[in-house]
Protein backbone atom coordinates (compact mmCIF):
# COMPACT_ATOMS: atom_id res chain seq x y z
CA UNK A 1 0.00 0.00 0.00
CA UNK A 2 3.00 2.44 0.98
CA UNK A 3 4.41 1.75 -2.55
CA UNK A 4 1.73 2.67 -4.12
CA UNK A 5 0.74 5.94 -2.74
CA UNK A 6 4.46 6.46 -2.93
CA UNK A 7 4.25 5.91 -7.04
CA UNK A 8 1.14 7.65 -6.86
CA UNK A 9 2.99 11.00 -5.17
CA UNK A 10 5.86 10.15 -7.83
CA UNK A 11 3.24 10.13 -10.57
CA UNK A 12 1.61 13.49 -10.05
CA UNK A 13 5.59 15.24 -9.34
CA UNK A 14 6.96 13.72 -12.39
CA UNK A 15 3.68 15.25 -14.37
CA UNK A 16 3.94 18.59 -12.53
CA UNK A 17 7.42 19.17 -13.65
CA UNK A 18 7.30 17.94 -17.08
CA UNK A 19 3.87 19.49 -17.69
CA UNK A 20 4.87 21.83 -20.85
CA UNK A 21 2.72 25.26 -21.31
CA UNK A 22 1.25 25.96 -24.93
CA UNK A 23 3.04 27.51 -27.99
CA UNK A 24 3.31 30.67 -27.82
CA UNK A 25 5.49 31.73 -30.71
CA UNK A 26 6.47 30.97 -34.24
CA UNK A 27 8.84 28.49 -34.29
CA UNK A 28 12.01 29.16 -34.91
CA UNK A 29 13.03 26.19 -37.19
CA UNK A 30 11.38 25.28 -40.27
CA UNK A 31 10.39 21.62 -39.30
CA UNK A 32 9.41 20.82 -42.59
CA UNK A 33 13.48 21.13 -43.46
CA UNK A 34 14.45 19.98 -40.76
CA UNK A 35 12.59 16.35 -40.97
CA UNK A 36 13.54 16.33 -44.61
CA UNK A 37 17.38 16.62 -43.97
CA UNK A 38 17.71 14.28 -40.74
CA UNK A 39 19.75 11.37 -40.84
CA UNK A 40 19.39 8.10 -38.62
CA UNK A 41 22.22 8.46 -35.53
CA UNK A 42 21.67 12.65 -35.76
CA UNK A 43 21.29 13.95 -32.17
CA UNK A 44 18.45 16.30 -32.04
CA UNK A 45 18.40 19.27 -29.18
CA UNK A 46 15.44 20.42 -27.74
CA UNK A 47 14.60 23.06 -25.97
CA UNK A 48 11.99 22.42 -23.52
CA UNK A 49 8.89 24.69 -21.81
CA UNK A 50 8.33 22.62 -18.91
CA UNK A 51 9.33 23.07 -15.42
CA UNK A 52 12.27 20.54 -15.49
CA UNK A 53 13.87 22.14 -18.72
CA UNK A 54 13.82 25.52 -16.57
CA UNK A 55 16.25 23.87 -14.15
CA UNK A 56 17.87 21.74 -16.44
CA UNK A 57 18.61 25.34 -18.31
CA UNK A 58 19.91 26.75 -14.56
CA UNK A 59 21.85 23.71 -14.16
CA UNK A 60 23.93 23.30 -17.27
CA UNK A 61 23.27 27.00 -18.44
CA UNK A 62 22.32 26.25 -21.94
CA UNK A 63 19.29 26.66 -23.70
CA UNK A 64 19.11 22.67 -24.98
CA UNK A 65 17.44 20.61 -22.24
CA UNK A 66 16.57 17.83 -23.82
CA UNK A 67 18.61 15.42 -26.38
CA UNK A 68 17.05 12.67 -28.37
CA UNK A 69 18.69 9.65 -30.91
CA UNK A 70 17.07 10.09 -34.34
CA UNK A 71 16.80 6.36 -35.75
CA UNK A 72 14.91 7.26 -38.84
CA UNK A 73 11.43 4.87 -40.07
CA UNK A 74 11.55 1.03 -39.58
CA UNK A 75 12.61 0.36 -43.24
CA UNK A 76 16.64 2.77 -41.49
CA UNK A 77 17.11 -0.21 -39.15
CA UNK A 78 19.29 -2.44 -40.99
CA UNK A 79 19.03 -5.71 -38.03
CA UNK A 80 15.71 -7.25 -37.90
CA UNK A 81 16.08 -7.83 -34.45
CA UNK A 82 16.27 -3.62 -33.37
CA UNK A 83 13.49 -3.54 -35.93
CA UNK A 84 11.59 -6.35 -33.96
CA UNK A 85 12.72 -4.38 -30.33
CA UNK A 86 11.30 -1.21 -31.74
CA UNK A 87 8.13 -2.92 -32.70
CA UNK A 88 7.54 -4.19 -29.04
CA UNK A 89 7.62 -0.54 -28.09
CA UNK A 90 6.33 1.65 -30.96
CA UNK A 91 2.44 0.37 -32.34
CA UNK A 92 2.56 3.69 -34.71
CA UNK A 93 3.03 3.88 -38.47
CA UNK A 94 6.23 1.95 -39.95
CA UNK A 95 6.90 5.13 -41.83
CA UNK A 96 6.47 7.21 -38.94
CA UNK A 97 9.88 9.10 -38.26
CA UNK A 98 11.15 7.96 -34.76
CA UNK A 99 13.54 9.03 -32.12
CA UNK A 100 14.66 7.49 -29.12
CA UNK A 101 14.60 9.64 -25.76
CA UNK A 102 14.64 9.09 -22.26
CA UNK A 103 12.22 11.39 -20.49
CA UNK A 104 11.18 12.08 -16.92
CA UNK A 105 8.14 10.08 -16.02
CA UNK A 106 7.93 7.89 -18.64
CA UNK A 107 11.43 6.09 -18.41
CA UNK A 108 13.50 5.17 -22.38
CA UNK A 109 11.10 5.39 -24.93
CA UNK A 110 10.23 5.86 -28.93
CA UNK A 111 8.79 8.40 -29.95
CA UNK A 112 7.78 10.02 -32.91
CA UNK A 113 9.34 13.07 -34.41
CA UNK A 114 6.44 15.00 -35.03
CA UNK A 115 6.19 15.71 -31.60
CA UNK A 116 8.77 18.78 -31.67
CA UNK A 117 7.49 20.08 -34.72
CA UNK A 118 6.50 23.44 -32.59
CA UNK A 119 9.69 23.37 -30.52
CA UNK A 120 13.32 25.34 -31.19
CA UNK A 121 15.57 22.32 -32.73
CA UNK A 122 18.88 21.68 -33.51
CA UNK A 123 20.47 18.66 -35.55
CA UNK A 124 24.12 17.84 -33.99
CA UNK A 125 25.50 15.46 -36.78
CA UNK A 126 28.32 12.69 -36.02
CA UNK A 127 30.90 14.13 -38.08
CA UNK A 128 31.70 11.00 -41.06
CA UNK A 129 30.04 8.10 -38.82
CA UNK A 130 29.97 5.23 -41.15
CA UNK A 131 26.43 4.10 -41.56
CA UNK A 132 28.02 0.47 -40.15
CA UNK A 133 28.53 2.15 -37.08
CA UNK A 134 25.55 4.95 -36.96
CA UNK A 135 23.25 1.66 -37.09
CA UNK A 136 25.55 0.03 -33.85
CA UNK A 137 24.86 3.29 -32.26
CA UNK A 138 20.90 3.06 -32.51
CA UNK A 139 21.07 -0.36 -31.58
CA UNK A 140 22.87 0.61 -28.44
CA UNK A 141 20.16 2.95 -27.47
CA UNK A 142 17.54 1.03 -28.59
CA UNK A 143 18.83 -1.77 -25.78
CA UNK A 144 17.93 1.23 -23.56
CA UNK A 145 14.45 1.29 -23.94
CA UNK A 146 11.85 0.46 -20.72
CA UNK A 147 15.04 1.83 -19.07
CA UNK A 148 13.12 4.48 -15.89
CA UNK A 149 14.86 8.17 -16.07
CA UNK A 150 17.82 8.79 -13.35
CA UNK A 151 16.41 10.88 -11.34
CA UNK A 152 19.49 10.40 -8.68
CA UNK A 153 22.03 10.90 -11.63
CA UNK A 154 20.40 14.26 -12.67
CA UNK A 155 21.01 15.32 -8.77
CA UNK A 156 24.22 14.33 -9.10
CA UNK A 157 25.35 16.22 -12.38
CA UNK A 158 23.39 19.23 -9.93
CA UNK A 159 25.93 19.28 -7.72
CA UNK A 160 28.64 18.21 -9.73
CA UNK A 161 28.47 21.45 -12.36
CA UNK A 162 28.29 23.94 -8.89
CA UNK A 163 31.35 25.81 -8.06
CA UNK A 164 33.18 24.11 -5.51
CA UNK A 165 33.09 26.77 -2.92
CA UNK A 166 29.39 26.19 -2.44
CA UNK A 167 29.03 22.14 -1.81
CA UNK A 168 32.20 19.84 -0.98
CA UNK A 169 33.63 17.51 -3.63
CA UNK A 170 32.41 14.49 -1.58
CA UNK A 171 28.74 15.60 -2.23
CA UNK A 172 29.52 14.64 -5.87
CA UNK A 173 31.60 11.91 -5.69
CA UNK A 174 29.10 9.16 -6.84
CA UNK A 175 29.13 9.99 -10.41
CA UNK A 176 33.23 8.63 -10.47
CA UNK A 177 32.14 5.43 -8.81
CA UNK A 178 32.83 2.56 -11.13
CA UNK A 179 29.30 1.58 -12.77
CA UNK A 180 27.77 4.11 -10.09
CA UNK A 181 23.57 4.23 -9.92
CA UNK A 182 21.42 1.16 -11.38
CA UNK A 183 22.32 0.04 -15.07
CA UNK A 184 18.50 0.06 -15.71
CA UNK A 185 18.38 3.64 -15.18
CA UNK A 186 19.25 6.82 -17.48
CA UNK A 187 19.04 10.28 -18.65
CA UNK A 188 18.30 11.72 -22.08
CA UNK A 189 22.29 13.06 -23.11
CA UNK A 190 24.16 9.97 -20.90
CA UNK A 191 22.63 7.22 -22.83
CA UNK A 192 23.18 8.75 -26.47
CA UNK A 193 26.90 9.10 -25.55
CA UNK A 194 27.43 6.21 -23.98
CA UNK A 195 25.91 4.55 -27.50
CA UNK A 196 28.49 6.81 -29.54
CA UNK A 197 31.17 5.33 -26.67
CA UNK A 198 30.48 2.02 -27.82
CA UNK A 199 31.82 2.80 -31.48
CA UNK A 200 34.57 5.08 -29.93
CA UNK A 201 33.19 8.13 -31.71
CA UNK A 202 34.18 10.97 -29.61
CA UNK A 203 31.52 13.17 -28.05
CA UNK A 204 33.70 15.21 -25.44
CA UNK A 205 36.85 13.51 -24.47
CA UNK A 206 39.53 13.68 -22.70
CA UNK A 207 42.89 14.83 -24.61
CA UNK A 208 45.92 14.02 -22.75
CA UNK A 209 49.64 14.72 -24.34
CA UNK A 210 52.10 11.67 -23.61
CA UNK A 211 55.89 12.08 -22.70
CA UNK A 212 56.55 11.17 -26.22
CA UNK A 213 54.63 14.13 -27.57
CA UNK A 214 51.63 11.60 -28.62
CA UNK A 215 47.91 12.27 -27.90
CA UNK A 216 45.58 9.97 -26.35
CA UNK A 217 42.01 10.04 -26.58
CA UNK A 218 40.06 8.78 -22.91
CA UNK A 219 36.22 8.28 -22.82
CA UNK A 220 34.48 10.87 -20.93
CA UNK A 221 32.39 9.75 -18.31
CA UNK A 222 28.67 9.45 -20.27
CA UNK A 223 26.82 10.61 -16.86
CA UNK A 224 29.12 14.03 -17.13
CA UNK A 225 27.80 14.59 -20.57
CA UNK A 226 24.54 17.26 -20.78
CA UNK A 227 22.84 18.49 -24.39
CA UNK A 228 25.11 21.28 -24.46
CA UNK A 229 27.93 18.61 -25.01
CA UNK A 230 26.52 17.90 -28.51
CA UNK A 231 26.53 21.47 -30.00
CA UNK A 232 29.91 22.08 -28.35
CA UNK A 233 31.96 18.94 -29.76
CA UNK A 234 33.50 19.51 -32.32
CA UNK A 235 33.06 16.09 -33.34
CA UNK A 236 29.31 16.82 -34.39
CA UNK A 237 28.12 19.55 -37.47
CA UNK A 238 25.94 21.88 -36.58
CA UNK A 239 23.25 22.06 -38.75
CA UNK A 240 20.11 24.74 -38.37
CA UNK A 241 17.28 25.27 -40.34
CA UNK A 242 15.78 28.40 -39.77
CA UNK A 243 12.18 29.28 -40.30
CA UNK A 244 13.30 32.07 -42.39
CA UNK A 245 16.45 31.89 -43.40
CA UNK A 246 18.86 34.10 -44.66
CA UNK A 247 20.24 32.67 -48.14
CA UNK A 248 16.31 32.07 -48.50
CA UNK A 249 15.98 35.95 -48.86
CA UNK A 250 19.08 36.54 -50.12
CA UNK A 251 20.31 39.53 -48.82
CA UNK A 252 19.62 40.25 -44.76
CA UNK A 253 17.98 43.77 -45.50
CA UNK A 254 15.44 41.40 -47.63
CA UNK A 255 14.18 40.35 -44.17
CA UNK A 256 10.57 41.27 -43.07
CA UNK A 257 11.57 43.62 -40.08
CA UNK A 258 8.72 45.33 -38.80
CA UNK A 259 9.37 49.09 -40.13
CA UNK A 260 7.16 50.38 -37.19
CA UNK A 261 10.29 50.91 -35.19
CA UNK A 262 9.30 48.45 -32.40
CA UNK A 263 12.04 46.72 -30.07
CA UNK A 264 10.52 43.51 -28.13
CA UNK A 265 12.40 41.75 -25.22
CA UNK A 266 9.91 38.91 -26.25
CA UNK A 267 6.99 37.54 -27.74
CA UNK A 268 4.60 40.06 -26.84
CA UNK A 269 6.77 41.98 -24.67
CA UNK A 270 7.85 45.15 -27.50
CA UNK A 271 7.79 48.70 -27.69
CA UNK A 272 9.08 51.90 -29.44
CA UNK A 273 12.39 53.26 -27.79
CA UNK A 274 12.09 56.69 -26.92
CA UNK A 275 14.40 58.89 -29.31
CA UNK A 276 15.09 62.06 -27.37
CA UNK A 277 17.13 59.23 -24.82
CA UNK A 278 18.68 57.37 -27.80
CA UNK A 279 19.86 61.16 -29.02
CA UNK A 280 21.22 61.85 -26.05
CA UNK A 281 23.10 58.80 -25.46
CA UNK A 282 25.37 59.30 -28.70
CA UNK A 283 27.14 62.36 -27.54
CA UNK A 284 28.13 60.53 -24.76
CA UNK A 285 29.55 58.03 -26.09
CA UNK A 286 31.52 59.57 -28.57
CA UNK A 287 32.69 61.86 -25.99
CA UNK A 288 33.44 58.32 -23.97
CA UNK A 289 35.13 57.33 -27.29
CA UNK A 290 37.35 60.51 -27.83
CA UNK A 291 38.63 59.99 -24.08
CA UNK A 292 39.76 56.17 -24.68
CA UNK A 293 42.09 57.80 -27.93
CA UNK A 294 43.49 60.17 -25.42
CA UNK A 295 44.66 57.52 -23.14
Amino acid sequence: MLRQIQGWIGRKISQWLTAEPPHDRTPLCDFERLRYEIRPADVLLVEGRSRVSEVIKNITQSAWTHSALYIGRLADIDDPKVRARIEAFYEGNPNDQLVIEALLGQGTIVSKLDKYSRDHLRICRPSGISREDAQLVIAHAISHLGCEYDVRQLLDLARFLFPYGILPRRWRSSLFEHNAGAPTRTVCSSMIAEAFNQVHFPVLPVVQRMENGELRLYKRNARLITPRDFDYSPYFEIIKYPYIGIEDRALYRSLPWDDNGLVCNSHGDCFIPDKAAVTAAIPATAEAAANIEEH
